[in-house]
Order: structure tokens, then C-alpha cells, then sequence
């Protein structure tokens, strides 16, 4: 998988055992893993190759990242989203799992086909015995969850390692260990409830014998016969499914469906079966199984399969064989063709991703928006109510390379999604002015954020529509005011006021479990912090905190200790930043890092390849996040002590790549 180690020996799960097994044909896809563990193109560019060069209709990701499903929003691919293992245990608490459902899936179910939600990956193999008892409660949470929020039709599951032994025992004669067998249980009879499938990665690469590396890769081979049923085998990964029926089987649990979460072959490793031409032939021989499995306990089983994986991740740790998995690389050139690409296609040629304003293109600074060029010191910033905006003769396809270029550098891109308040029908020049000025704005304004290769320009004249409110420093309408939950609403009343925000498209990470404003899950301090969200998005109107009455409009700060709730005239902001001491040690600093990261604040500004990462500079990441809690926290001075290693200063800390916030201009 993506964030686990692959190419190491699993535990055995199963050993052989009986089943004749026949359901009627459904619908079944061929999907693809989305690793993300090393050196990829933008998200958005990644989609666009998979919907229009590839044959695969389902993808599979290892979180619930945001910049990922916003792409993915209109595509028309199955896409299945996950929970991370450490989330696990939260989520056996259904507020906290309606919370990650609101999150994640509400802001996105309108647009993105999702057909599955994996809790964790691979757990029992994890050895983790709290989040093993919890896998099963946490299943059960997630599923209320999305039932209540009408998404029935996401079916929940988990993926479990799996490998298994032909040396002693026919598949027929397949059964799990004594030791697993009551947790299997538990599973399957969730799965039989939820009507969801059974899922399981199996890996002949790591069951095969290495004198017999045919049998493993659908290579001429000597079959096997399964003595109790007379079958033949010409292959190791049929014999491992029927393995896996005739082990539900014996549990009474044949009825429940079957999905495949990851199987593949490496290109490269420390033996010489890994190579791109076994690989071709193992995942030729997969991708003819989709519609029917065709086994032969399972001959007319329709089956759900996901290639493991679309890329080669050049960031994984380990043995050569776990960076070597992909189908493709990085650039989309394919490691070897095995029939994906869409007819007309060319195995040989990367695709034409769109032409994005990055400064890696344009090394000219009066050309690029780029953060990583320094500005013109005759353009100083200004603060008169500026905002940068497309050019009318820009082409619908420089602006929307404009959009994937700003959202890949941290920006929130989520009001120009679908629903969400900026989308204004897909108008492209709306769309790509509000996150050409959300760029501009975020770096001080200077004339160079907003050339955008030629297709932006400043402007004095508001480009806010009646739906669309598009903010510069000078905003009129930030009037000290915040929206909040009136006292007498109702849990019920409240929790539907936070259902309907998330869903239209407003950042509710804040308030999940674990986030800054999640407040023991208190109801009205976390559906205020979502209901202001929304007034403060519509420019402080009085309707915008209607919310069937159960708002009201107050000029007292609804903020608690724990959570900043923000109003356009905050009187905090001081021209203050929080920054790393010069003699902090690396350790602390990363401390620091962590216990942020951790808190909600969004440290993807200072993770590789994000505009404050500063070649690592443990200094510079640390003191990034440490003044954006310090922001947070209304600029009070307990908030950059972090345990001493941290210091208040007037001396704007930014570089010329990376822009520190802070209340007020600095001079």
C-alpha cells in the first residue's frame, strides 16, 4: 500500500480450506491505486490523466485529501476514500465519526462518485491491539454516520493483508487460524449487515515459490490439483481466491461480496523475477479478471479489483522493490504497457498535462507568480483596496492552468469546487480571479503575484459577485461581528446547521476530532465556529446567520480559549510574529512541528515541495507553524512560548519564498 511498507513478509492470515460458490453477475470495475509517496504532478494533472489516457474507472486513495478530491469532483471515477489507521479509535465515538463524515465526504457527495470508505489499511497485521478492538465499532460508527447523512450507498470497509501457503493445503480446504477466527467473524458478519464487501489485498509475489515464479505471474507452469475437489490450478492468485471463498464458506459467510483493495508486481527489486515484463503479464492477466473472476470455485463472480499501483513513489522507504510498484511514472511515461491506455494513446509518449505558470517553467520573475522568485523592490506592497483579477482576452485553458498552479501551492481552492459559494457555473474567469487574488493577497500584494505569465491584472473595482464575496485587507463589511448558535437550539438543530455547511464546500477540519475547534465535541462551539464560516463567506449579511433561527448576530467574541473564532476587525493583530529561537535544537523544533501539525493548523506550506519547505530548513518550518499558531491564538504571548524555544519579535521573519502572516503591515 501507500504508507506501509510492502515488500516485507505479512503474517499468515489464512490456511486452505471448502466451497462451491456461484452469485449472480453485478457491476464491477477495474481501479487503480493513487499512492502519493514521492515526486507526482499536481493532483488536478493526475486526474485529467487518469479520466482522459487510461481505461481504469475506479480510484482508491489513502486518506481523504482535499486537494486530491477536488479534481476528482465531476470526473465521473469511482472513488474510494479512507480513514487513517490512527483515526481509528475516535471513530468508535458516532459524533466524532459523523464529524469525519462532514468533513470529508459531505463537502464533496454532490460531485465524486464515492463507492467505498476503508476504515485503516491492513490492521491486523498492524499488531496494534487498540486498533484492533476498535475496527469493528469504528466500522459500525462510520456506517450511522453516513447513513444519517443519507450516503447509505458508500459501503464500508478494510482492507487486510493477506498471505497464504500452497505447500500443505488445497484451497478447498482453506480456514482461519484458530487465533483470528472470532475477529474474521465480527468482520464478515459487519459486512453481512452493512451489505458491503469483504476486502483483502492478496500478493502472490510475496506466497510464490521462487522456484516456480511462472506459476505466480500466469506463466507456463505446472498446475496444481486440488485433491478434494478435483480442480486444477494454472495459477497462484486463483488458487488464493478460492482460498478466500472456501475460508468465508466455512464461517457461513460465502454470501457476503468480495473486493480486491491492492494486488500488483514490482519492476524492480533484489531478484530477478521483478521485472517490468513480469509485471506486464501478472497485471494483463488481473485487469481480464474484472468482469469475472473466473476461478474455479467462482466462475461467474464479479469482483471489484484495484491495481496496486498508478506510480512508482520514489519517496518510500525500505528495499528497492517498494518505490517500484507503478504502472507508470511519475511523468507519466509508462514503466510497460499492459493495456490501460485509451486507444490512440501512446505507450511511449507522457500526456500533455496542462501548461501550468509555475516558476519551474518561468524563470523569469516578471513572468511568474512565483514564490520562489523575489519581488520587484520598485513594487511595494499596498493596501487600498487592490485585488487582482483574470484578464478578459486570457484563454479558458491559461486560466484554468492558473487554478491548478495556485491550488498546488496551499491555497484554499475549496469556494471554486463544485457547490461551492465561488463556483458561479463553472465561469472560468470567476473562478480563476478568485484564487489568482487569494494568491495575490497572500503575498503582500505586490504587482509580480498578480502578472500570472500575462493573464492578471490589478484592479481598484470589487470583482465580488452577490454570491462570490472576493477579499482584499481593506474589505469593507469586517465590522466586529460574529455569527453564532442561539442558546436555545437544539443538538438536532445544530448538528444539521453543520451538516449542510460542510456540504457546501467550507473547511470543517477545525472542528473534528483533534482539530482546534472540536472543543470536546461540544455542539455550540464548534456549529458556531461552521455557521460564522458561512456568514463571514457572504459578507455579513443578516440572512447569512438566519439559519432557520437558530443563529443570531452578536458583537461579543463567541472565541473560546481553545478556539479563534475570526470577525473582520480584530483588534489582536499587532504587527507580531512568533518565531524559532537561534538556539532551539533540530529536536525541539520539530517537536514544535509535530504538536502544531497535530492542533489543526495546516502545515502543508512547509512539507516537501510546498513554498515554505526552504530546502528542510528545520528553523524556517518550524517557525512557519509556530507563528501560525501564535495567529491563532489572538497573538497572546503564552502562545509562542513552546516551552522556551520560541520568541516574540517585531522583524518580519518571511523570506523571499515564504510569507509569514501577521495582523498588520509590516513596515
Amino acid at each position: 500500500m501507500a504508507k506501509t511498507t510492502r515488500c516485507s513478509t505479512l503474517p499468515f492470515l489464512l490456511i486452505f480450506a471448502p466451497v462451491i460458490f456461484q452469485l449472480l453477475a453485478v457491476t464491477s470495475a477495474i481501479g487503480i491505486n493513487y499512492g502519493t509517496l514521492g515526486k507526482l504532478q499536481p493532483p488536478q494533472q493526475v486526474v485529467d490523466f487518469i479520466r482522459t489516457n487510461t481505461n481504469f474507472d475506479s480510484v482508491k486513495i489513502y486518506d481523504a485529501n482535499p486537494n486530491i478530491l477536488r479534481p476528482l469532483a465531476g470526473s465521473n471515477i469511482n472513488v474510494t476514500i479512507m480513514v487513517p489507521n490512527g483515526n481509528i479509535p475516535a471513530m468508535v465515538n458516532v459524533a466524532n465519526a459523523r464529524q469525519w463524515v462532514a468533513a470529508n465526504v459531505l463537502p464533496f457527495h454532490k460531485q465524486i462518485k464515492f463507492k467505498y470508505l476503508c476504515v485503516g489499511n491492513e490492521i491486523f497485521a498492524s499488531n496494534d491491539n487498540n486498533l484492533i478492538s476498535n475496527l469493528v465499532p469504528a466500522m459500525q460508527s462510520l456506517n450511522k454516520a453516513l447513513k444519517a447523512s443519507g450516503l447509505e450507498y458508500i459501503k464500508v470497509t478494510t482492507p487486510h493483508a493477506y498471505n497464504i501457503s500452497l505447500n500443505h493445503n488445497a484451497p478447498s480446504q482453506s480456514r482461519f487460524r484458530e487465533d483470528v477466527k472470532d475477529f474474521f467473524t465480527k468482520i464478515l458478519e459487519f459486512h453481512r449487515q452493512a451489505k458491503s464487501p469483504f476486502m483483502f489485498n492478496p500478493y502472490p509475489f510475496f506466497t510464490m515459490d521462487p522456484n516456480n515464479v511462472n506459476y505466480a505471474i500466469f506463466g507456463p507452469a505446472n498446475a496444481v490439483t486440488d485433491t478434494n475437489t478435483k480442480h486444477t490450478y494454472n495459477n497462484l492468485f486463483d488458487a488464493m481466491m478460492d482460498a478466500i471463498i472456501s475460508t468465508m464458506n466455512a464461517l457461513g459467510y460465502g454470501d457476503v461480496d468480495m473486493a480486491i483493495g491492492e494486488t500488483g508486481w514490482p519492476t524492480a527489486c533484489d531478484a530477478p523475477w521483478c521485472s517490468p515484463q513480469n509485471a506486464a503479464r501478472y497485471n494483463h492477466n488481473i485487469i481480464k479478471r474484472a468482469n469475472v473472476i473466473g476461478t474455479p470455485l467462482m466462475p461467474n463472480r464479479h469482483v471489484d479489483i484495484f491495481i496496486f499501483a498508478l506510480f512508482n513513489e520514489d519517496g518510500k522507504p525500505g528495499p528497492t522493490c517498494e518505490r517500484n510498484w507503478g504502472i507508470f511514472k511519475p511523468d507519466f511515461t509508462p514503466v510497460y504497457d499492459v493495456g490501460v491506455l485509451k486507444s490512440g494513446q501512446s505507450p511511449r509518449s507522457s500526456p500533455s498535462p496542462r501548461t501550468s505558470p509555475s516558476p519551474r517553467t518561468s524563470p523569469s520573475p516578471s513572468s511568474s507568480p512565483s514564490p520562489w522568485s523575489s519581488p520587484s523592490p520598485s513594487s511595494p506592497p499596498s493596501h487600498n483596496g487592490k485585488w487582482c483579477v483574470a484578464k478578459q482576452e486570457a484563454t479558458d485553458e491559461q486560466l484554468q492552468a492558473n487554478i491548478d498552479w495556485v491550488c498546488s501551492q496551499g491555497i484554499d481552492c475549496k469556494p471554486i469546487s463544485l457547490d461551492g459559494v465561488c463556483f458561479d457555473n463553472n465561469n472560468m474567469k470567476s473562478r480563476a480571479s478568485y484564487v489568482m487574488n487569494a494568491y495575490y493577497q497572500s503575498n503582500k500584494r505586490t504587482d509580480d503575484a498578480c502578472n500570472f505569465s500575462g493573464t492578471g491584472m490589478v484592479t481598484t473595482t470589487n470583482p465580488s459577485t452577490s454570491t462570490c464575496n472576493i477579499p482584499t485587507e481593506d474589505t469593507p463589511g469586517k465590522s466586529g461581528k460574529w455569527c453564532m448558535a442561539k442558546e436555545e437550539a437544539t443538538d438536532e438543530q445544530l448538528q444539521a446547521n453543520i451538516d449542510w455547511v460542510c456540504s457546501q464546500g467550507y473547511d470543517c477540519h477545525p472542528i473534528s476530532p483533534g482539530g482546534i475547534c472540536f472543543d470536546n465535541n461540544n455542539m455550540k462551539t464548534r456549529s458556531t465556529f461552521v455557521m460564522n464560516a458561512y456568514y463571514e463567506s457572504k459578507g455579513y449579511t443578516e440572512d447569512a446567520c438566519d439559519f432557520k433561527g437558530s443563529g443570531i448576530v452578536t458583537t461579543t467574541s463567541p472565541s473560546t480559549s481553545t478556539c479563534t473564532i475570526p470577525a473582520g476587525n480584530a483588534q489582536s493583530k499587532s504587527g507580531k510574529w512568533c518565531m524559532a529561537k537561534e538556539e532551539a535544537t533540530d529536536e525541539q523544533l520539530q517537536a514544535n512541528i509535530d504538536w502544531v501539525c497535530s492542533q489543526g493548523i495546516d502545515c502543508k506550506p512547509i512539507s516537501p515541495g510546498g513554498i515554505c519547505f526552504d530546502n528542510n530548513k528545520m528553523w524556517s518550518r518550524s517557525s512557519y507553524v509556530m507563528n501560525a499558531y501564535y495567529e491563532s491564538k489572538g497573538y497572546t504571548e503564552d502562545a509562542c512560548d513552546f516551552n522556551g524555544s520560541g520568541i516574540v519579535s517585531t522583524i518580519n521573519p518571511s523570506t523571499p519564498t515564504c510569507t509569514f502572516s501577521s495582523g498588520a503591515p509590516a513596515t
